[in-house]
C-alpha cells in the first residue's frame, strides 16, 4: 500500500538484500542542495506503522488512560491494553516477563516469612 499523494515516504528499516538493520548515511536540504554524509541514529518511533503511531499519539494524548485508548481504538480494555504491549515490545521497551514480580507470590513468601517487609515492598516497587 502506497502513501497518500504528497505524503512523506518512509524509509526502509531493513536491507533488502541480507534483512540486516540499515543506518541513515545522508541528509540534504531540499532548499539550497546542501548535503551532509556520514552515520547518523535512526529514530525508533519512525520504524512504527501508522497505526502504530497512532495508537502511541493516542495513548500520548489521553495522557496515559488506557480506557481511552480502548475507546479511541475502539476495542475492549484487555485489547488495547495487549495492543500496547505489542507496542512496546516493538520498540524495545517491554518488560521481560520474569522481570515483573508476582504479587501473589511476594505477599506469600512475606506471609510466609521467607522475605522481609523491606524485600517485598522493593520487589513489589520494581
Amino acid at each position: 500500500m502506497s502513501p497518500p499523494a504528497g505524503a512523506p515516504r518512509r524509509a526502509p528499516q531493513t536491507c533488502p538484500v541480507c534483512a540486516d538493520a540499515l543506518v541513515i548515511t545522508g541528509l540534504g536540504c531540499q532548499s539550497c542542495g546542501t548535503g551532509i554524509t556520514g552515520e547518523f541514529a535512526t529514530c525508533a518511533y519512525c520504524g512504527l506503522s501508522d497505526q502504530d503511531q497512532e495508537a502511541l499519539r493516542a495513548f500520548l494524548v489521553s495522557r496515559g488512560n488506557m480506557r481511552e485508548l480502548a475507546a479511541h481504538l475502539g476495542v475492549s480494555y484487555p485489547t488495547a491494553r495487549q495492543r500496547y504491549a505489542d507496542l512496546l515490545g516493538r520498540l524495545g521497551l517491554a518488560v521481560p516477563a520474569e522481570a515483573t514480580p508476582d504479587r501473589a507470590q511476594v505477599l506469600a513468601d512475606l506471609a510466609a516469612g521467607t522475605i522481609s517487609v523491606d524485600d517485598a515492598e522493593a520487589a513489589l516497587r520494581g
